[in-house]
């Protein structure tokens, strides 16, 4: 049996591969101690596009100038994608990546990570690495979702290679043990060397997972200190070196281990934010790329609702494969030049316009918003699909998030309100999800910084809906804009002060309305009480 940890290959997504050199050898010390038996050192690549640190590229040099201990073996991973790089054979990519011969090089395990529709023609890898004294294994990754016979024909194709071990990934985190096993038994139709396994932690299962299939024979078990891994990330290794110690015999000394988890890997996780939380246990339930969580997460724009908006689009849609293209709202989302074909001034001019956010305070103070609103009969503007106040009072629903359109189209066709949105410049597949719905299309342009207010579009310096809503109620030419609902964040979380400098930069700009809060708020505007007069303070 072996455990390999791959902390510094596999937690490199969070930190650009840049580890310390005095962490790595305290490091490789800890894992000795610990009985690891393997450590992936990072990847090995010929990727070179932007600043990553020396465990991206692994190269023997840099392994030398490290403390190994005699009892590691030391191994790197290869993405399969690049053995087929434009202009070269997929031998003479190898032999860039790996000039030196097993005899010659500090690396003893080259693992490859594979797509399955990559493994047929990147196993004639296995000849070349094998005939130069490597041990070989392949990793297939996003097999969860696979059936018994597709996988019994990988099983079949691995077979007629010299491979030494045959890794599965449970990439999505969507496996449990009873699916652990069921999977190992498919291989086991037609391969019958050593396998392992690779498992993520999504739905805290990654080390139930991977004692599962040791109990179903696999020999090699991937863990990472602390869990320290794309998305969730993996086993932990702590963990698992302890649920093993008894039945391999092997001194487990995991205090040297447990001092730089404390000193450097704890630290650098509340920095970096790896650990399965609710939005994880999500993707593996609904085979959701990882990669779309740990995006969201460290990008302040996405407040919790957006989070679950793209995971219910994506469970409909299809996310196993990550793309940035899905995230990239301004510049990816809105289609052609900006162009609208609708004027807010027809329904607001003069008009105090009132916007309903989502935040708790519309609920706790709905039954004096809905006063007001029959008595001064304010235009109510709700942004996105907001629905706590009484339906009849609310006048039209605005919403233009690319990650929320996506996600909320069902739901706005089955709302009574009219839609504002930039209808004109949204992409087919949406318009076409928003049939018989009506739209007033009211136009945007992304540009940092700006806020303009034309006759059919705008220009806004975030696609955020609510400063779409302030920008529909200046082009209106409302009397002033009261807001509902926008309570706001913890003092240090990013997204208050994004917000706060966006109500900044709006009310600097040229047209804007004063603005008011009439229910609870701690962003930096005017705030009233809905239970007064609702006169601005003095």
């Amino acid at each position: 049996m072996y455990i390999i940890d791959c902390t510094l290959r596999d937690g490199g997504y969070y930190n650009n591969w840049d580890f310390p050199q005095e962490v790595v050898n305290k490091y490789l010390q800890a894992m000795a101690a610990a009985g690891v038996d393997v450590v992936e050192l990072g990847l090995r690549s010929l990727k070179n596009t932007s600043f990553k640190g020396a465990s991206a590229f692994t190269t023997d040099d840099y392994i030398r100038g490290l403390n190994v201990p005699s009892s590691l073996d030391v191994g790197v991973m290869l993405n399969a994608s690049e053995l087929f790089t434009p202009g070269l054979t997929l031998e003479q990519v190898l032999a860039k990546l790996f000039p030196q011969s097993r005899e010659h090089s500090p690396v003893s395990l080259v693992r490859i990570a594979c797509h399955v529709h990559e493994f047929a023609a990147a196993l004639p890898a296995v000849t070349w690495l094998k005939a130069r004294g490597f041990q070989v294994g392949f990793n297939l990754m996003q097999v969860a979702d696979r059936g018994a016979e597709e996988i019994k024909a990988l099983a079949r194709q691995a077979s007629e290679w010299p491979l030494d071990v045959l890794y599965f990934a449970d990439s999505m985190g969507s496996m449990n043990p009873d699916d652990v096993a069921e999977v190992i038994g498919w291989f086991r139709a037609y391969w019958h060397g050593p396998m392992g396994i690779h498992t993520h932690d999504n739905m805290s299962l990654a080390l139930a997972n991977t004692l599962r299939a040791k109990a179903e024979g696999i020999q090699w078990l991937d863990a990472t200190v602390t869990g320290m891994g794309r998305g969730p990330g993996n086993a932990k290794t702590e963990y698992l070196v302890l649920e093993l110690t008894e039945g391999r015999r092997q001194a487990c000394n995991i205090t040297p281990l447990m001092v730089l988890v404390e000193q450097y890997f704890k630290p650098l996780q509340q920095k970096c934010g790896w650990g399965t939380n609710t939005y994880y246990y999500l993707s593996g339930k609904y085979g959701i790329h990882p990669t779309y969580i740990q995006e969201m997460l460290g990008d302040s724009r996405y407040s919790e609702e957006d989070i679950l908006a793209v995971i219910e689009h994506l469970r409909i849609e299809g996310g196993k494969k990550f793309s940035l293209h899905t995230l990239d709202a301004a510049r990816n989302f809105y289609q052609g030049p900006t162009r609208g074909a609708w004027s807010p001034a027809q329904l607001i001019a003069g008009r105090e316009v009132l916007l309903i956010g989502t935040g708790p305070g519309v609920a706790a103070h709905k039954a004096a918003l809905e006063r007001y609103i029959e008595k001064a009969r304010p235009f109510v503007i709700a942004l996105n699909t907001q629905t706590t106040l009484e339906s009849a009072l609310i006048d039209v629903r605005v919403a233009c998030h690319p990650v929320r359109l996506l996600a909320d189209c069902a739901e706005h066709v089955s709302l009574p309100q009219p839609l504002i949105t930039p209808a004109s410049m949204l992409p087919e597949d949406v318009k076409k999800a928003l049939q018989g719905k009506t739209l007033l299309d009211f136009g945007i342009e992304v540009k940092a910084d700006t806020f303009e207010y034309l006759e059919q579009h705008c220009v806004l310096p975030v696609s955020m809906v609510i400063a779409y809503a302030l920008a529909i109620s200046t082009s209106g030419k409302a009397s002033r804009i009261l807001l509902a609902g926008f309570d706001g964040y913890g003092a240090d979380d990013p997204r208050n002060a994004e917000m706060v400098q966006l109500f900044k930069l709006y009310s600097a700009s040229a047209g804007a309305r004063a603005v008011l809060a009439v229910t609870p708020t701690r962003y930096d505007v005017p705030c009233v009480s809905i239970y007064g007069d609702l006169k601005e303070p003095v």
